[in-house]
């Protein structure tokens, strides 16, 4: 038996990376998973078969949850699909690095959007369900670089930074409804967007991580099924899974 049996989650952005090791981890202790993607579609099946294939259960939906009727839309079909909903999972996220003086209106908005925005649309939605059920969990990814800075990453940072708000305020109202509210910073983790980090930059991070080497995705998972299976007098809090970078 899984330490997560009968419960239902939603994973935004979870076609690949982190999202998708988080959904096949949450699968694996039993939770029904919904996997999220805007476009991926073909990471998202991917993501399925994976879950499927350990005899998992999962479904996956098409939805951009920067946009509120979309996220809406998830949440009211992972419910339909599965009769409840148990845990949120708020890892959708998006770059657009560049530095803050050359750096447009629209690479800020579209960051703001697809990290922070989602937070509120898709939480905003779900929260309604797990009120009335007493019962819920919502953990949300953010970043070392909401800590600590990141050059040429002031959009993201920003966003990155007021998860660490959101979650403190939202653990706050939530706490005597059986709803825990926490956060995840992790730190350069092995994923597509670092793998496009030029090779000697790459090495000068890992110089300066104190394990000497970038974390695993699935490192992370497992941080979060913690979070949902033995964590229910845990809420409010940041956990920071990065090699000691920043200890904080």
């Amino acid at each position: 038996m899984g330490r997560l049996d009968g419960q239902v989650a939603i994973v935004t952005g979870s076609s690949k990376g982190i999202g998708k090791a988080i959904a096949i981890e949450l699968a694996l202790e039993g939770a029904s998973v919904t996997i999220n993607y805007k476009s991926d579609t073909a990471g998202a099946e991917e993501t399925l078969a994976q879950i499927r294939a350990t005899g998992g259960k999962a479904i996956a939906i098409a939805a951009d949850v920067g946009s509120n009727e979309e996220a809406k839309t998830l949440v009211e079909k992972t419910i339909a699909e599965f009769g409840k909903l148990d845990i949120l999972i708020n890892n959708a996220g998006i770059t657009r690095d560049k530095s803050f003086k050359n750096m447009n209106e629209q690479m800020w908005l579209e960051v703001i959007n697809a990290n922070l925005n989602s937070l509120y649309y898709c939480t905003h939605s779900a929260l309604q369900y797990m009120l009335n059920q007493k019962h819920g969990h919502i953990v949300s990814i953010s970043s070392v670089i909401g800590q600590a800075g990141g050059f040429g990453q002031v959009n993201y940072s920003a966003t990155k930074a007021a998860i660490l708000g959101f979650t403190r305020s939202l653990a706050l109202e939530t706490a005597k409804s059986g709803i825990t509210v926490n956060a995840i910073c992790p730190g350069f983790i092995a994923t597509e967007m670092v793998a496009a980090v030029p090779e000697d930059r790459l090495d000068l991070i890992k110089a300066r991580i104190p394990m000497g080497r970038l974390g695993k995705s699935e490192e992370v998972a497992r941080a979060v099924v913690f979070l949902c299976a033995d964590a229910d007098y845990i809420t409010g809090q940041e956990i920071n899974i990065n090699g000691g970078i920043h200890m904080g």
